[in-house]
């Protein structure tokens, strides 16, 4: 519950709400599983620069929990460390997916020596494009008969509405880069998994995890509400990818695995969820690729920025107007462009 209290502090979630999803923790061991995650990946990308003759410090800071990015910005500033770049767990454009880490960036630098760089977003490169392709591939193996006839479901964490249409620098479109971003990632891997299955397949964006008010409009259509709908089409199986995630936290293995996995049963239709990106070996690599890119840039060069599908290249520095702070207006934050 502490955990929980300290992730949704401010928005007004009901203590009622608070408890019913703290149950859901107790069924996988009493606590979230993103900390094993984060330690994971921190081994993961740590081997990858090894492999390629980098013994770069790395450091690992929650903003809900320990190790709390302040007391790690601290240690790195003990440490002697002046020039730090971030890689945040998060691939996407949003106040909730960027503009929020950079606020809590900004603040947990307060005090410090430290000069704090970013990655741009990366769910349009390479390496996280490949790991969703390879997972959804092994998805289909795993529904067996009912694989040709599946629908890809794409699913990403709901948000509200009003801070999906403001994501990303103006001008946008109406729907905002939150959407606009998935929309093209799910896009690029559907036409991957057709190339490499020889198949059309038809697919949705969809929504998990909401968490507002009713009163409150957040992105829809909700998960188990689609699956539902499917099912009054006649669709025998699904693949479900949790293209918006980069591991599989709660709002995977229980919004996904257990809950929606639940609804599809309901419903008689077969169902197969891929693997997030995780420890993928080409979305290491290109969390690495994007690390050397970003420094590249910070020397003065312009190196390759390889995407993937008709989204832009993702940024290292912000604009004012983009993703704004809804709540606070004005609230500073780190990795933003002057004025």
């Amino acid at each position: 519950m502490p955990f929980l209290e300290n992730v949704t502090r401010g928005r007004g979630i009901p203590s009622e709400r608070l408890a019913e999803v703290g149950r859901h923790y107790f069924l996988f061991g009493g606590k979230s599983p993103i900390n094993d995650q984060c330690r994971s990946l921190l081994a993961a990308l740590t081997s990858e620069l090894r492999r390629r003759g980098l013994r770069v410090p790395l450091y690992w800071g929650n903003r809900n929990w320990h190790p709390y990015l302040r007391d790690e910005l601290r240690a790195i500033d003990r440490d002697g460390h002046r020039r730090v770049l971030a890689v945040v767990t998060s691939a996407y454009p949003s106040y909730s997916s960027c503009r929020q880490y950079r606020e809590n960036l900004f603040d947990a630098a307060q005090g410090t020596r430290v000069l704090l760089d970013r990655i741009r977003h990366y769910a349009n490169h390479p390496g996280f494009v490949q790991a969703s392709v390879d997972a959804t591939l092994e998805a289909f193996e795993r529904l067996g008969e009912s694989a040709d006839e599946a629908h890809l479901v794409f699913v990403t964490h709901s948000i509200p509405a009003a801070m999906g249409n403001t994501a990303g620098p103006a001008p946008r479109s109406s729907r905002g880069a939150y959407v606009d971003w998935h929309a093209a990632v799910a896009s690029e891997v559907a036409e991957r998994v057709r190339q490499r299955r020889a198949r059309n397949y038809q697919s949705d964006l969809v929504y998990c995890s909401r968490s507002g008010p009713a009163s409150q409009p957040w992105l829809e259509p909700d998960i188990n509400d689609h699956l539902r709908e499917l099912a009054t089409r006649g669709v025998p199986a699904v693949v479900v990818v949790p293209i918006g995630f980069v591991s599989d936290h709660m709002e995977v293995v229980f919004d996904l695995d257990t809950e929606a996995a639940a609804t599809a049963r309901e419903c008689g239709i077969a169902f197969a969820r891929a693997a997030t990106a995780g420890e993928h070996p080409a979305f290491v690599r290109g969390l690495v690729d994007l690390m050397l890119e970003r420094a590249a840039v910070a020397r003065g060069e312009k190196p390759d920025r390889p995407v993937l599908g008709t989204a832009p290249v993702g940024w290292y520095e912000c604009r004012s107007d983009c993703c704004p702070n809804l709540r606070e207006p004005g609230r500073p934050a780190l990795c933003q462009m002057p004025g």
